[in-house]
């Protein structure tokens, strides 16, 4: 009886594009090379997961209780949302201007002579307002210099600082770096309900959310918005969303970053939704209405 030869085993594609190059690695330095080769193609993986399949995050704060509790740990959804669009009622992922910063100045310039070098070393400095006007992104600084008529008076408003003086508008000034100052944005990944898309309508009366004229009821919406802040500016009125957008609420409506304080989120922004939390396993399981939950 004649018995079959044992296949070999292919050399790991390192190994052949090394030998290729003329060099015959030892024992010791094939393991290494496919140790390396193992290593690179896990990473890259990971990477092409991370980056258009899922990614695992938490929430540091209570914006979201009772849906999701302070340091709750999850995985989002990113891959599905190539082929469908977020609903209002679900819980989002996306990433938010936090704060916008100094990032530099330039020497000689107005900027320096008002001395805003000393807002680029406070780390806790921000950029909350120009005159009057609130600051949320970078392009929203320029957006004000810009529209702002020439001959008047230009007033910065930074955290822990007094307002700053930058002079009157000249003509060809429409943004900050005419004045000198370089800024940066700090982006975080966020986590709130969506309420509503571009083209409804959205406003909280009563401690009640309407979209378009119609309350929005059931589980996900039972609870007592409040609008009693005075900094709040959103859905306080009738409030159209604009195309593009999304009108977004934390469910601890006393104690949330969102929509009525700054705004839309740009569907752009948009990384997805959190369908399976990992931590803490006493909530281990699907969330967000995925897979029934």
């Amino acid at each position: 009886m004649i018995r079959k030869r044992k296949k070999e085993k292919r050399p790991a594609l390192i190994l052949r594009l090394v030998r290729c190059c003329k060099w015959n690695p030892g024992r010791v330095a094939s393991v290494i090379l496919e140790w390396i080769e193992t290593l690179a193609v896990a990473g890259l993986l990971a990477f092409l997961v991370m980056s258009f399949v899922t990614v695992r995050m938490h929430v540091p704060t209570g914006s979201m209780i009772p849906a999701i509790v302070p340091h709750d740990s999850f995985f989002v959804d990113r891959i599905s949302f190539r082929f469908r669009d977020p609903v209002p009622g679900d819980i989002i992922v996306f990433w938010h201007t936090d704060a916008v910063m100094v990032e530099s100045v330039t020497s000689g310039s107005i900027a320096e002579r008002v001395g805003i070098d000393e807002v680029r070393r406070e780390p806790r400095a921000r950029l909350i307002h120009i005159n009057r006007e609130p600051i949320r992104t970078a392009a929203d600084a320029d957006a004000i210099i810009a529209a702002l008529p020439i001959g008047t008076e230009i007033n910065l408003g930074f955290t822990h600082f007094p307002l700053f003086s930058m002079g009157d508008k000249q003509e060809g000034m429409n943004s900050l770096s005419d004045f000198g100052i370089d800024l940066r944005e700090n982006r975080e990944r966020f986590v709130k309900r969506l309420i509503a898309v571009g083209g409804q309508t959205v406003q909280i009366k009563g401690g009640a959310v309407y979209t378009d004229g119609v309350r929005l009821e059931g589980e996900r919406f039972d609870r007592l918005y409040t609008i009693d802040h005075p900094r709040m500016r959103y859905g306080i009125e009738p409030t159209l969303v604009p195309e593009g957008k999304m009108f977004v609420l934390g469910d601890n409506t006393n104690n949330s970053s969102d929509s009525r304080f700054w705004g839309f989120v740009d569907e752009r922004d948009f990384i997805g939704a959190p369908f399976f939390r990992v931590w803490p396993f006493a909530r281990f399981g699907p969330m967000n209405r995925y897979f029934g939950s």
